[in-house]
């Protein structure tokens, strides 16, 4: 055990990385529920996604474990299963030819993540853009959460109102809200796992949740339910580009934050990065053939090393517990189905992603306003895909314009002019 994960070099033990594993599990939990709920919204069958969710999170989380040897866990990625859902909802897709384009996104992020393309990549896109994206995804999922508990609703009038404020549904999801915050703001690890499960107790007593079951077989995977063909047939390259780039910045991010805490940086560059990548790649092409949207590194390790996780045992152990909650489907499902229980963890996850925002030059316009496009697009066409458009489009020509040209990486331009064309013949929506 000490050879494989080198425990000692890490200054680390077996119970402080099972401890750690645990810390980092119940800190992310909540996607065991919340992504079959947002999955089958659209008609993908909820014991389908849960299973896929299950599997993507223990395969990535155990490659990371095992050929990385970092206390990083992966799993299907916020936002970009709304993105997800939205593609379905709003194009008059199947769900199938959706995966397919997760798949070859899948793919060619493990073509990126073997080659020095994925470095090159990452570097030609400007911060702000990149801060950009993440702040409108996050502002995209809270308003998913936001429409899912009733607190917004459609108004014809102007466009969105506020819900019925009586109204049970909406009355537990501020109560749930507020515990959960009240968690976080005191600290307490596995906040948004606690204040979901806190909420469901309120729902069980008020009579708004019934449970019929705990513990179960596991469902039977369904395995390769995708359509690569439709992909090609209805032209959705711009959405297999739209989750390649995200879950690339997604997990370089992630993965970088970590590494910078636990120490594991050197000279500014992240050893065995490369094996680290290939676990988030593979996670995201496996889950799309059981039935997930992409996958990610979950900045909730962070509490895992926080807690000493150094070594990728801390990753095994996370990936033993996601293989022990496939037989505890009756209740997930039960607690998924409610909106007011998911919606809190929407919202606040929402939020943590406007954290770059800071980051941006707002005092410079060009910098600025290609931010701010990619902020506002992406809650309002309720689509990723056309909000990074607009981003690639904006920025070089306000670079152009201003006399900064040069400081352009051309991929920008090739892309910009992509999704131009794309945008005025070909459009997703």
């Amino acid at each position: 055990m000490d050879k494989g994960f080198k425990l000692k070099q890490n200054n680390t033990d077996i119970r402080t990385e099972v401890v750690a594993g645990t810390t980092t599990f119940l800190t992310m939990a909540y996607i065991v529920v919340v992504n079959p709920a947002i999955l089958s919204s659209v008609g993908i069958p909820f014991e389908q996604v849960f299973m896929a969710t299950v599997i993507a999170a223990i395969v990535g989380t155990l490659i990371m474990g095992i050929f990385a040897n970092y206390p990083i866990a992966i799993a299907p990625g916020m936002g970009l299963n709304a993105y997800f859902a939205s593609i379905v909802a709003t194009q008059g897709l199947s769900y199938q030819v959706v995966f397919g384009t997760v798949f070859l996104a899948g793919i060619l992020f493990i073509i990126l993540s073997l080659t020095k393309l994925r470095e090159t990549l990452i570097g030609a896109i400007p911060p702000s853009l990149k801060y950009g994206i993440t702040s409108g995804i996050g502002l995209f999922i809270a308003f998913v959460g936001l429409r899912n508990s009733g607190i917004v609703v459609a108004n014809p009038e102007t466009i969105v109102g506020l819900g019925d404020l009586h109204d049970p549904m909406i009355v537990l999801t501020l109560v749930g809200l507020l515990i959960t915050l009240i968690l976080f703001v005191m600290k307490l690890k596995g906040a948004l796992f606690i204040g979901m499960l806190a909420t469901a107790i309120i729902a069980y007593f008020t009579g708004q949740l019934t449970v019929t079951g705990v513990l179960s077989a596991p469902p039977a995977p369904v395995f390769f339910d995708m359509d690569i063909g439709g992909v090609f047939s209805n032209g959705l390259y711009t959405v297999v580009f739209a989750f390649l780039l995200v879950t690339l910045f997604d997990t370089t991010g992630t993965m970088i934050g970590v590494a910078e805490q636990a120490g594991f940086m050197k000279d500014g560059k992240m050893p065995r990065a490369k094996q680290a990548l290939l676990a988030d790649a593979t996670a995201t092409t496996v889950g799309s053939m059981f039935g997930t949207s992409p996958s990610t590194a979950y900045i909730e390790s962070t509490s895992g090393v926080a807690a000493g996780g150094r070594t990728g045992l801390t990753s095994i152990v996370v990936a033993i517990l996601f293989a022990l909650s496939i037989f505890f489907t009756p209740i997930i499902s039960v607690i998924a189905g409610l909106p007011a229980i998911t919606s809190p963890v929407l919202i606040i996850v929402g939020c943590f992603m406007m954290e770059g925002l800071a980051k941006v030059n707002w005092k410079a316009f060009d910098e600025a306003f290609p931010a701010f496009a990619v902020i506002l697009t992406m809650p309002f066409t309720s689509s990723i895909a056309t909000g990074i458009a607009i981003g690639f489009i904006t920025y070089p020509i306000l670079k152009l314009v201003s006399g900064k040209g040069k400081e352009v990486h051309w991929i920008l331009y090739v892309f910009g002019v992509i999704f131009l064309i794309q945008m005025a013949f070909f459009p997703t929506h």
